[in-house]
């Protein structure tokens, strides 16, 4: 039972296992099916047998963490979590990412899509269209992106936890925001471009910025703030933004998800098809320094990711320049 499990810095170093991987082999999941405990899983079962409440009305403050030497080790991953939960929140990718993998080199070398010949009827004898597949000429380097969070255990201790959580969603999200960075850099690096017809950005300019991809389907669109403003306020987008209630996205009339990207200079927006156009590739998962926070009640809050990205159809992408 969960209630008896030894916890102990050495679940943090299991070779190809997350913190709560481990719990999870010593305390499985599928015991509490049934019961009151359905639902949570392992580390989660460790909050609760040591009675800590991360939320809510009757949220507990950031000390009893440290009320013993065993709840003490449920503290970095507690802080690992809320990290990820503000990179999510903040992250692009789900948008334009098509597949995800995992590596140990630093440099990675993706697959390449060239298509040759039509796709008309192929006669008796004649030559047969073909697709080529091929590694990049050049491997990526994956780079990591890290953020410390300095402050003392005294200036925490007696603030709620949930107070605190607010804290490390923002450090996430400051990750996150540069790996979207990375990612629009490679996207828009090379792909085919697209001028506006006049002067100002109209909704007829939209369309056949949308037209343009013939070969695949823009699925999103990536605009800075201020351009995603003035699409918004075309007259054919009254009917979209209502969306945004509901879902939370934004959809063209003809089904592009606008998509709000800071780091994309003002001027430019990125057309994708997120289904065949990027490959992410993780060198790492996030990376809390589970040491200092257990044996230096968090003086220190050193986290990290190590990413890359790599085109697989470059086609698949086309940028729009110059809305005014």
């Amino acid at each position: 039972m969960y209630k008896d499990i030894k916890l102990e810095k050495g679940l943090y170093n299991i070779t190809g296992k997350s913190f709560t991987k481990a719990l999870t082999d010593l305390d499985p999941d599928e015991n509490y099916k049934d019961t009151e405990l359905a639902g949570l899983d392992a580390f989660e079962r460790q909050l609760k047998r040591f009675d800590i409440k991360v939320n809510g009305e009757n949220c507990d403050r950031v000390e009893k963490f440290f009320l013993s030497t065993e709840s003490a080790v449920l503290f970095p991953e507690f802080v690992r979590r809320c990290i990820k939960e503000g990179m999510d929140k903040a992250s692009i990718l789900s948008e334009v990412v098509a597949a995800t993998t995992w590596t140990d080199e630093l440099t990675y070398r993706g697959l390449t899509v060239k298509k040759s010949g039509t796709d008309a009827a192929v006669s008796e004898g004649g030559t047969v269209p073909s697709t080529t597949v091929r590694l990049t000429a050049s491997g990526i380097n994956l780079s990591k992106f890290a953020r410390s969070l300095s402050c003392s255990y005294e200036s925490i201790r007696k603030h709620r936890i949930e107070t605190f959580a607010v804290i490390l969603k923002d450090l996430g999200a400051q990750i996150s925001r540069a790996v979207n960075k990375l990612a629009t850099s490679v996207l828009s690096s090379g792909a085919s471009t697209q001028s506006l017809n006049g002067d100002t950005l109209t909704y007829a300019d939209l369309a056949e910025f949308w037209a343009a991809m013939k070969a695949y389907d823009m699925t999103t669109m990536l605009c800075s703030p201020t351009d995603m403003a003035k699409i918004l306020a075309f007259e054919e987008m009254k009917y979209c933004v209502s969306d945004y209630m509901t879902s939370g996205m934004v959809k063209t009339p003809y089904g592009v998800t606008l998509v709000k990207c800071p780091d994309i200079d003002e001027g430019t927006a990125i057309g994708v098809d997120k289904n065949c156009a990027l490959e992410m590739v993780f060198g790492t998962d996030i990376i809390v320094d589970f040491d200092k926070l257990i044996s230096t009640q968090c003086d220190e809050i050193a986290c990290s990711i190590t990413v890359g990205f790599s085109k697989i159809a470059s086609d698949a992408i086309k940028v729009l320049y110059t809305i005014n």
